[in-house]
């Protein structure tokens, strides 16, 4: 029979009394008992049958997941803390009834749609690098793309930690002295499109991902949160279980969000 133990730091994750990394300062600091004893980083836990408390206070019970959209602004980190004291966009979600993670990244100067949920499972499988998962952005870049530049994003273009993988991309309107392309990725690379389009010659001046998985901000205000529709957590649930296609997984794209 499989072992029915998990790690303590992930079960208090799971149940909301902090992050994984700060759970494990709360157990070396010696404030979690697990059936009466002060637990260790290392001790395994049954959650049907231990009794486990911090500190002195039983372990709240598992609460329900819970899945929202942010329009992140930019000027926001998306970890919860910063040494330099910068707004996390977390403190957007500081409202809502659950504590919740951010699915993936959005750098600090960016803005757009950000997924917050406290399904962790979900979540590391929106993230995987085969999910495939595709990412919508809009974005304000110096100088004109041509037809060559468009050609080399959907063929992928070459950065320092490898070729990208081929990527959507259309010119929605040009200028004297710049433009605003659409692209689509479906990998999860730091820092990605505007590395990839400073690559090709045309820096970002400013970059907002419109949708993560089709799910979109659009009708949404910067800042604000709003819960999904279950529709759009099934799109969610369906995605993470899909197994990608070899083309997928090695880059190739969906059909058009």
């Amino acid at each position: 029979m499989a072992s029915t133990t998990v790690r303590l730091a992930k079960l208090l994750a799971e149940r909301g009394i902090a992050s994984r990394r700060a759970a494990e300062e709360m157990i070396a600091a010696g404030r979690v008992t697990v059936n009466g004893a002060v637990a260790v980083v290392t001790t395994p836990v049954d959650p049907a049958r231990d009794k486990v408390a911090v500190d002195g206070r039983p372990l709240p019970a598992r609460p329900p997941h819970v899945y929202y959209l942010v329009y992140k602004p930019r000027g926001y980190i998306t970890g919860r803390a910063d040494p330099q004291g910068r707004r996390s966009v977390l403190d957007l979600a500081a409202g809502l009834p659950v504590r919740v993670e951010p699915v993936g990244r959005l750098d600090y100067d960016s803005e757009g749609a950000l997924l917050l949920t406290n399904d962790g499972r979900l979540a590391h499988r929106l993230t995987h690098p085969s999910s495939g998962v595709p990412k919508r952005y809009v974005a304000a870049v110096e100088g004109v793309p041509d037809t060559a530049d468009i050609r080399a994003i959907a063929k992928g273009v070459d950065l320092e930690d490898g070729r990208t993988a081929p990527a959507r991309a259309r010119l929605i309107a040009a200028g004297k002295t710049g433009a605003r392309l659409e692209i689509t990725v479906t990998e999860g690379r730091n820092r990605l499109v505007r590395r990839m389009l400073l690559a090709i010659g045309h820096p970002v001046r400013k970059l907002r991902r419109e949708s993560f998985a089709r799910i979109s901000i659009r009708g949404m205000k910067r800042g604000e949160v709003r819960p999904l529709t279950a529709d759009e957590v099934q799109r969610l649930r369906d995605v993470a279980a899909a197994k990608q296609p070899e083309k997928a997984r090695r880059g190739g794209l969906p059909a058009a969000p």
